[in-house]
């Protein structure tokens, strides 16, 4: 029989592992249980991903796109003139407002990294971009504070389904970031 060409088939993988995550956790995440969901044969998911860690990998590369997507679809975190505080407060709540199962997928594996060294990389990839992103409107000290903030107030919100408030969390960036002209590093 000649091989079906199925150019999809990765990503429809990729999305199956998120899914069953999100369904399941990390503890449920296995080859079987990703072909089952991305209903192709088990050997199509070790084909294109050697191990749980490559796949993990792959679906951690996806979920970190949600915030960066978020954020650049306000467009107006590199614009001088808007409130940084207020743009990342909004940016956040309208993150977590989203798909709930894309956020928590991205929190639980950004944590599997704690134990599964190929996932930091993917991790840090992502805290460094979000610093980047923020390093013109301030300094690369605080922009990594910043990170760290909004890292925090994502798994406070989701660890005690408490609902996300805004104006404290624009307030506790605010207090982060340095008033007046930006001072050169």
């Amino acid at each position: 029989m000649a091989r079906r060409y199925d150019p999809e088939r990765r990503q429809r993988i990729i999305d199956a592992a998120i899914r069953v995550v999100g369904r399941s956790g990390l503890a449920g995440l296995t080859h079987r249980t990703v072909a089952a969901e991305a209903d192709v044969p088990l050997g199509s998911t070790t084909y294109h991903f050697k191990s749980l860690d490559d796949l993990m990998v792959a679906a951690l590369r996806q979920a970190n796109e949600g915030f960066a997507k978020v954020i650049a679809s306000r467009g107006t975190l590199e614009n001088p003139d808007t409130d940084l505080a207020s743009e990342l407060a909004a940016g956040i709540g309208e993150w977590l407002a989203g798909d709930r199962t894309g956020v928590e997928l991205e929190c639980e594996l950004y944590l599997a990294a704690l134990r599964r060294p190929a996932l930091r990389p993917v991790a840090a990839e992502w805290a460094q971009d979000l610093a980047d992103r923020l390093t013109p409107r301030t300094d690369p000290v605080t922009a990594r504070a910043l990170v760290a903030l909004l890292d925090g107030i994502c798994l406070q919100v989701l660890l005690t389904d408490e609902t996300y408030d805004e104006e404290y969390a624009r307030e506790a960036l605010a207090r982060i970031i340095p008033s007046g002209p930006r001072q050169a590093p």
